[in-house]
């Protein structure tokens, strides 16, 4: 199975723009997988489930793919958003 450290997922699929950002937020404690608490050099593996907080909104993925590239279509596919709430 296909493992991608967290931060550089983040930047890959485009959710975070920069790795360097990716990184500050896992190190704040605002991003899940499977419901625990992830640092920047956790592993992320299809099937996973991943919540970031953003701080005004809670974002809810699950991982479909992970490349170790990828181009602006790709980085859409590696990734469904299953649920966003925003906080008030």
């Amino acid at each position: 199975m296909r493992k991608l450290r967290l931060d550089k997922f983040l930047k890959i699929s485009r959710i975070i723009k920069r790795r360097t950002l990716a990184k500050e937020i896992c190190d704040q404690g605002r991003v899940k997988i499977n419901n625990r608490l992830a640092k920047a050099g956790s592993d992320v593996a299809v099937g996973d489930c991943l919540v970031i907080d953003f701080g005004s909104r809670i974002v809810t993925f699950q991982v479909l793919n992970v490349l170790d590239h990828a181009n602006k279509a790709d980085a859409a596919s590696m990734y469904e958003v299953l649920k966003e709430s925003h906080v008030i």
